[in-house]
């Protein structure tokens, strides 16, 4: 039988307020904001996936952005990952994203990736520790990856696959 990603108990957040960040559920609703912060920042973003992930993509239409996003707004709702959208404490920027999926690893519960917009860069080493924070009170993880940020890419390489797992991205 396959270990659940989170129990069935614990009812995953809609909604994050902080004073610097609201967080919501990733969906289909913010495209165009989210579509205008990962445009804005794709040359940074490259890799944030991973080395070889190539995201996003030059020519990615809105289109392609929309059926993203409600790929991320399914998956939460079966409960399979948890993605949220970043925007700012006035809620009228998207300031970027956060991903919450079941580990590729045995040796952690899940991985985590996040990401800020280019202008509001400043505020990606706040986003980490709010997220960071979040998860430890919050969500019934013990083991978080960050690959790319607490794991290099070269050591998270290194960590053995769960069987059977399929990458989530």
């Amino acid at each position: 039988m396959q270990k659940l990603f989170i129990p069935d108990s614990f009812e995953a957040p809609r909604f994050l307020e902080t004073n610097y960040f609201h967080f919501r559920v990733l969906d289909d609703a913010v495209a165009q904001l989210d579509y205008e912060a990962v445009m804005a920042s794709q040359k940074r973003l490259k890799g944030i996936f991973g080395p070889e992930s190539d995201w996003p993509e030059s020519d990615m239409t809105i289109e392609e952005n929309i059926a993203s996003l409600k790929v991320h707004k399914q998956e939460f709702e079966s409960r399979e990952a948890f993605a949220y959208s970043v925007f700012s404490d006035s809620k009228s920027t998207c300031l970027g994203s956060v991903y919450i999926d079941p580990s590729q690893s045995p040796n952690y519960e899940c991985e985590v990736y996040l990401w800020v917009r280019d202008d509001s860069v400043t505020l990606d080493k706040e986003l980490y520790q709010t997220v960071l924070n979040w998860l430890q009170e919050h969500w019934p993880f013990s083991k978080v990856a960050f690959p790319g940020r607490n794991i290099t890419w070269k050591d998270w390489a290194k960590e053995p696959p769960v069987a059977g797992l399929l990458s989530p991205l």
